[in-house]
C-alpha cells in the first residue's frame, strides 16, 4: 500500500502474521529455556543425594521404595496404619471445616459490619473473637478444645472423637481469618453501590444480600482459596489429639520401622491436594485481573 507522497505501508495481514510468528518463536525459545533450567536444577538436587557422603543414608531412611509403599498401604499385623487411608481423614476434616468456616466467617463479618443498635453487644463480641483467635496459635486452640471439652464431662459435647474436636478447633480459628477476608471484600465494594441501593429504598439486610455480597464474594475468592490451602495442611495438626490421619500414620510407621519414608509419602499426598488448589487460585487471580483490566 502506498500513500500520496509515495511512502510504502506494509500490508496489514502480512505484518500481523510476521508478528505472530515472531511471538511464537520467542515463546518456543522461552519454553525451551524454562524446561532446560528446570531439568538442570532438579538434576542438581537429585545429584546431591548421590554425591554427598551421607546421600545413601538419606535415601535409605527417607526415600526407601519398600518403606514408602509399606507406609502407604499400612500393615495391620505390625500395627502400621495406612498413610493413604489416613489422608481420607484429612480430606473429610478439611471439607467439613471448610463449609463451617464459610458460614461462620460470613456471619461474623456481617455482624461486625451491622449498624443496628440492638446488635452492638454482638459486634463487640465478634471483634473480640477475631482478635483473640487470630492471635492465639492454632496448636494451642487444638489443645484447649481437644482436651478441654472432654474434661467438661458434659454429655454429648464431651464424648466426641479427636477428629471432631480437631474440626472444631480448625473451624474456630479459621472463621476468624475468613471473617476478615469477607470484611475486606465487603469494604472493597464502591460506596456508590451502597448509596444507589439506599436510594431504591432497600433495607440494610437487602443491600448486603442483593448488592454488596454478590460483588464482595467475587473479590474474595482467591484469598479464600489461599486460606483453605492452609486449612488443608493444618488438618495434620489434629494428630496431636490422637486422630489417625496421614501425618500420624507416617509417625506410627516411622516409630515401628525406624524409617522416615512414610513422612515423604504423607508430604507427597498433601502436595497432590494443595498444588492443584494453588494453581486454580493463580488461575482465578489472573482471570479476575484480566476482567478488571478489560477496558484499559
Amino acid at each position: 500500500m502506498s500513500l500520496e507522497n509515495g511512502a510504502q505501508i506494509p500490508d496489514a495481514p502480512a505484518n500481523l502474521f510476521a508478528s505472530r510468528r515472531h511471538l511464537f518463536f520467542m515463546g518456543g525459545r522461552g519454553l525451551a529455556a524454562s524446561v532446560i533450567s528446570s531439568v538442570l536444577i532438579l538434576g542438581a538436587i537429585v545429584a546431591i543425594f548421590f554425591v554427598a557422603p551421607g546421600g545413601a543414608t538419606v535415601r535409605y531412611f527417607f526415600f526407601n521404595p519398600h518403606q514408602m509403599w509399606l507406609a502407604f498401604i499400612g500393615n495391620s499385623s505390625k500395627g502400621i496404619s495406612s498413610v493413604g487411608m489416613g489422608l481420607l481423614t484429612n480430606i473429610w476434616m478439611f471439607l467439613v471445616s471448610e463449609v463451617l468456616v464459610l458460614f461462620f466467617g460470613l456471619m461474623i463479618a456481617w455482624t461486625r459490619m451491622s449498624q443496628s443498635p440492638v446488635l452492638l453487644p454482638f459486634r463487640i463480641l465478634s471483634t473480640l473473637y477475631t482478635d483473640v483467635f487470630r492471635g492465639v496459635p492454632i496448636i494451642i486452640v487444638i489443645f484447649l478444645v481437644g482436651f478441654g471439652l472432654p474434661g467438661l464431662n458434659f454429655g454429648f459435647i464431651s464424648n466426641q472423637s479427636p477428629a471432631v474436636y480437631g474440626c472444631t478447633a480448625l473451624t474456630i480459628t479459621y472463621s476468624a481469618y475468613v471473617a476478615e477476608v469477607y470484611r475486606a471484600g465487603i469494604n472493597s465494594v464502591p460506596n456508590g453501590q451502597l448509596l444507589a441501593a439506599r436510594s431504591l429504598g432497600l433495607t440494610h439486610a437487602q443491600i448486603m444480600r442483593r448488592v454488596i455480597l454478590p460483588q464482595a464474594v467475587r473479590t474474595v475468592i482467591p484469598p479464600l482459596l489461599n486460606d483453605f490451602i492452609s486449612l488443608q495442611k493444618d488438618t495434620a495438626l489434629v494428630s496431636i489429639l490422637g486422630a489417625i490421619e496421614a501425618a500420624r500414620a507416617a509417625q506410627i510407621a516411622a516409630s515401628t520401622e525406624f524409617n522416615f519414608s512414610g513422612y515423604v509419602v504423607a508430604a507427597l499426598l498433601f502436595l497432590a491436594l494443595t498444588v492443584p488448589m494453588t494453581r486454580f487460585t493463580d488461575h482465578l487471580v489472573v482471570k479476575d485481573r484480566r476482567t478488571r483490566l478489560a477496558g484499559v
